[in-house]
């Protein structure tokens, strides 16, 4: 994947590889020491039905997307269901 700006990803709108609209880019955890990317942090889209995802949640209700299922950035964050 080619290299992105961490500016050019701030609000931007994430998507599930089956079209489902999963929410807006909330922030990204990194390991400190390595500075390996581990997480996406997706507020999620208030119309997404309840079980309609199977990711990891924080504790106020966000989603957790390892880095390692986003599949393309273009106009979505678009990430592997």
């Amino acid at each position: 994947m080619s290299e992105i700006l961490a500016e050019n990803l701030s609000g931007k709108s994430v998507m599930g590889s089956d079209g489902t609209e999963l929410g807006m880019l909330y922030n990204i955890t990194m390991d400190i020491n390595s500075g390996r990317l581990h997480d996406l942090i997706i507020e999620p889209d208030e119309e997404l039905p309840d079980r309609a995802v199977d990711f990891e949640t924080d504790d106020v209700g966000r989603f957790l997307v390892p880095v390692n299922r986003v599949r393309a950035v273009k106009d979505y964050i678009v990430v592997q269901r």
